[in-house]
């Protein structure tokens, strides 16, 4: 892994469990919680180990995901230990999470946080399952809050988009993510990978017309914090290990795992997935974090 031409950021999706029900997620994890892991995450011990095997084999950023990882109790555990080895950290959120008393427990060792805002306007909100069922279903109120609170803390914002069958047309984004002022808009086209989110994914999938339709009416391409990342710049350019503790990758239109990192390491693991360093380069993976 201590070599050139590896990818140094990864995304451990340490949290299975998770508040809302996006039709579109392509990290649902049933298959890993009905197969082999029932309450859908490693005990802490063990997460904090991963974190340090991750570590020790050279990479330098830390992306925790989910699910919903502000569900994770021992979340500021693992953003701590990741900060202590050295790597920059950075958390995907859908907001439900970043409160005043999170931040305050994390904000010292947390460089990012990113929230996943894909509409401003609660009824497509809860069509796509960007919510909580009735319970919680973000507005544009919603949204500020959590922005302010990320500034607040002097934390790093990121903002990520699914483009999908109704965000794509009738509503722009790029007012409010100018006044969010994020360091990094990154825009992506909705995802099918079997087994995750393919029996619901006609009902939000996007054709590459429509995909462009809302890139041309946000200005997108005119933004320069922005990146645009289509189903091919998605596919094998990131580095992911699974609730379980194994890498994966969706280089063959589903989920293909490792064995787990605890048992054969780091290095074994990462060989047996398919990753394109160069690919990781095009798509932008490479920036000032």
């Amino acid at each position: 892994m201590k070599t050139k031409n590896t990818i140094p950021s990864v995304n451990f999706h340490l949290w299975e469990p998770c508040n809302f029900s996006c039709k579109f997620c392509f990290a649902t994890f049933q298959d890993v919680k009905k197969t082999l892991l029932p309450k859908g995450h490693l005990p802490k011990k063990d997460a904090l180990t991963i974190v340090n095997k991750l570590s020790e084999a050279g990479f330098s950023k830390i992306t925790f995901v989910g699910g919903e990882p502000t569900l994770c109790p021992w979340i500021g555990d693992l953003i701590l230990r990741a900060k202590v080895n050295g790597l920059t950290t950075m958390i995907v959120t859908n907001g439900s999470g970043i409160t005043e008393q999170f931040l305050n427990t994390v904000y010292k060792s947390l460089d990012w946080v990113v929230i996943s805002i894909d509409s401003l306007l609660p009824g497509i909100n809860k069509v796509i399952g960007r919510s909580n069922a009735n319970r919680l279903i973000p507005d544009e109120s919603y949204y500020s809050e959590k922005v302010k609170l990320v500034h607040q803390f002097g934390i790093k914002l990121k903002i990520n988009t699914v483009v999908n069958k109704y965000n794509f047309q009738d509503e722009s984004l790029s007012d409010f993510i100018h006044a969010s002022r994020p360091k990094r808009w990154k825009v992506f086209k909705a995802l099918k990978v079997i087994g995750q989110n393919d029996e619901f994914f006609n009902d939000v999938n996007v054709n590459d017309e429509q995909f462009e339709k809302f890139l041309s009416l946000n200005k997108v391409t005119g933004i320069s914090y922005a990146v645009i990342e289509d189903n091919e710049d998605m596919t094998g350019t990131y580095a992911m290990v699974d609730p379980a503790g194994r890498f994966f990758d969706n280089t063959n239109g589903a989920h293909t795992y490792s064995n787990p990192i605890l048992e054969v390491g780091v290095d074994a693991a990462l060989k047996e997935i398919t990753v394109y360093y160069s690919k990781f380069l095009e798509r932008g993976g490479l920036y000032d974090w």
